[in-house]
């Protein structure tokens, strides 16, 4: 093609011949000439004809709104599109994606898992409690600090609290108060074997009678309220997944962006996060909150609710 467009540049500058011996048709040489002479040989590259916008295209104003928010609450796009359903936006879960995606707001990398298919087994509120430590990240006041947790495994309702240490004493606290706040009866607890929680692989075999061992605090305060204190297998936190996907929440929005003064400050801000995250949207109950799950299921059985 540029062989035919330098020969008429070298000629008469009229396409007579030219176009007669190249393959193409006379309109095409005039119009890759035409753009020869404005751009020069870079306006010879073939260009996409595809369309710079789409009748169906989603507005501008949306798309803010999807970066807005996902800058803002680094949620997933079906979280995203539960928001804006609330906001009256209607949009498609790969339209967000697409939108994040292009916009560059999705992680450098994924870890592809392998899918299986669990059996899930429909709970009532209160029915297994998983009960967990984290460790707070930073310091305060030269002090290491402990966050206890429970959440309910049907409802995903939960409940945070901050204590100086990690004794069994503060177990038991933590338990008592649980026990008192929740708003359904606790028939069981899910623990792993921190020496904290049990004695089973710490105290059993030192026992002066091994087929009548001692029995950990927790283990007699959970006899005597009539719950049931099951444990997961060692080395096994993905049988805790509920509690340790909850604290992994709690690193990436609580603790990565906030600072705390001292430890009044930590405990008036967990106390609002408590309370953000029960009422939080979560994949794994359909869009629904925690709190609306416990009052949808509260109705169903509302024998189950403590009065």
């Amino acid at each position: 093609m540029s062989t035919y467009i330098w020969r008429f540049f070298q000629g008469s500058g009229i396409l007579g011949d030219e176009s007669k011996l190249c393959p193409h048709s006379k309109r095409s040489l005039e119009r890759w000439v035409a753009a020869y002479r404005r751009h020069g040989a870079r306006g010879l590259e073939p260009k996409s004809t595809r369309p710079k916008s789409h009748p169906n295209e989603t507005e501008i104003r949306i798309k803010e709104r999807v970066i807005e928010l996902r800058k803002k609450t680094n949620k997933c796009a079906l979280k995203l599109k539960w928001q804006l359903d609330k906001e009256g936006v209607s949009l498609h879960r790969n339209t967000i994606h697409k939108i994040i995606r292009k916009e560059r707001l999705v992680r450098k990398y994924r870890v592809r898992k392998l899918k299986y298919k669990y059996i899930k087994v429909p709970l009532a509120p209160g029915e297994l409690v998983e009960i967990d430590v984290k460790y707070v990240p930073e310091k305060l006041g030269n002090k290491r600090y402990y966050q206890f947790t429970a959440i309910d495994c049907a409802t995903r309702w939960r409940y945070l609290e901050i204590y100086d240490d990690c004794a069994n004493h503060s177990s038991l606290k933590f338990l008592e108060k649980v026990l008192r706040i929740a708003p359904f009866r606790v028939r069981a607890i899910k623990t792993d074997n921190g020496s904290n929680f049990t004695n089973r692989y710490t105290g059993y075999d030192k026992s002066s009678d091994p087929l009548n061992p001692r029995l950990h605090d927790l283990d007699l305060m959970c006899q005597s309220k009539n719950i049931i204190h099951y444990l997961i297998d060692p080395g096994k936190p993905a049988q805790n997944g509920k509690v340790e996907r909850s604290h992994r929440s709690d690193q990436e929005i609580f603790y990565d962006r906030n600072k705390f003064k001292d430890i009044g400050d930590l405990k008036k801000k967990i106390r609002a996060w408590n309370n953000y995250y029960n009422n939080l949207e979560h994949c794994s109950l359909d869009g629904k909150t925690p709190n609306e799950m416990l009052e949808l299921l509260t109705i169903q059985k509302p024998t189950n609710v403590c009065v």
